[in-house]
């Protein structure tokens, strides 16, 4: 058999395994809300949000009491796994503790110190972003070298039995994915906040509606860095984004209660909007349809699951994690 016809062979056996593992489904949940998710519709859940400590070398966890109960529920589902989510927009000081050996060491001395005193499956690493100063916090040059570091530090501190993953943005910008790829579990897209009416913020596929990118173009980049489809998990968002009447920031479980707005649907974004009376975009979201289509397009690709932010957002009755677990688990 040539080199060529063994490349090819063994790309196929990676792509039929990535297809054949379980999929999984993770779901941020906040320190703000009081919600307690259902472990029947979720594989793995985020807690949002542990942050760099004023030192820069260990980890200050928002609520810690209600991370306590998120735990509690692996009393009667143990095969749920519970992340600390460390870092979200605005939080800072990760690159003043990744900028040193010292200070990474000890930062991931703490991570370790969290999961074993809080019960906790793994980390989840959510800096946003190494080198980008956008979320008015400190940045370097050198941040997405100190990134990889960081990460190879953390994944020899807590060993192989536990998880390591991070949170990305969409176009895969900013982290060197070839270097850190074997040091984390899995990666999960933000493939959300790409634009704001009257554009779609998480459109499938390019359309007239598309201001940024698309998801499908997330993925790519993402595969494109370095980061193998097996290790993805696509961001579907539980909220949108509004204007004329409508909040910039809004969940779905409100969006379902808005008056006076049409439905349209794009179909070559594959994706919800709603109209004013004029006939004008005015809010961007995702309904049970959108997200079907979606669980079918990473299954399709071979992704690892699902990932969505966050649990609050839904109705009561989960209408939105509902449709996630019956699309993944087709």
């Amino acid at each position: 058999m040539s080199l060529l016809a063994i490349s090819g062979f063994a790309q196929t056996k990676i792509a039929n395994a990535s297809a054949g593992r379980k999929k999984i489904i993770v779901a941020y949940v906040t320190s703000w809300t009081k919600v307690m998710p259902d472990p029947a519709y979720v594989t793995h859940i985020n807690y949002a949000f542990g942050h760099v400590n004023n030192t820069f070398d260990g980890i200050r966890i928002d609520n810690e009491k209600r991370l306590k109960s998120l735990v509690s529920l692996k009393n009667n589902a143990p095969q749920l796994k519970i992340m600390l989510s460390v870092g979200g927009w605005g939080s800072g000081r990760f690159s003043e503790m990744a900028a040193t050996a010292e200070n990474r060491k000890k930062f991931a001395e703490d991570c370790l110190r969290v999961i074993n005193e809080f019960g906790l499956d793994g980390i989840d690493i959510d800096w946003e972003y190494p080198t980008s100063n956008a979320a008015k916090i400190s940045s370097s040059p050198d941040d997405t070298r100190n990134y990889t570091s960081l990460m190879q530090e953390i994944r020899n501190k807590i060993r192989k039995s536990k998880l390591l993953t991070l949170a990305s943005v969409a176009d895969a910008k900013y982290i060197d994915f070839k270097a850190i790829e074997p040091a984390v579990d899995f990666v999960n897209i933000m493939t959300y906040d790409m634009g704001r009416p009257p554009y779609h913020h998480a459109g499938l596929y390019r359309s007239k509606y598309t201001s940024g990118i698309s998801v499908d173009e997330a993925v790519t980049a993402h595969l494109n860095a370095g980061m193998p489809l097996g290790k993805l998990v696509l961001g579907i968002p539980f909220y949108g984004h509004g204007k004329d009447g409508i909040a910039d920031f809004i969940d779905y479980r409100e969006i379902v209660n808005l008056k006076g707005f049409k439905m349209q649907w794009d179909e070559e974004a594959r994706v919800p909007f709603l109209e004013n009376d004029r006939g004008e975009f005015v809010c961007t979201y995702e309904t049970p349809e959108s997200i079907a289509v979606k669980c079918a397009y990473l299954l399709n690709r071979g992704m690892l699951g699902a990932m969505y932010w966050e649990y609050g957002g839904d109705t009561d009755d989960g209408i939105l994690r509902k449709a996630v677990f019956s699309g993944i688990n087709k």
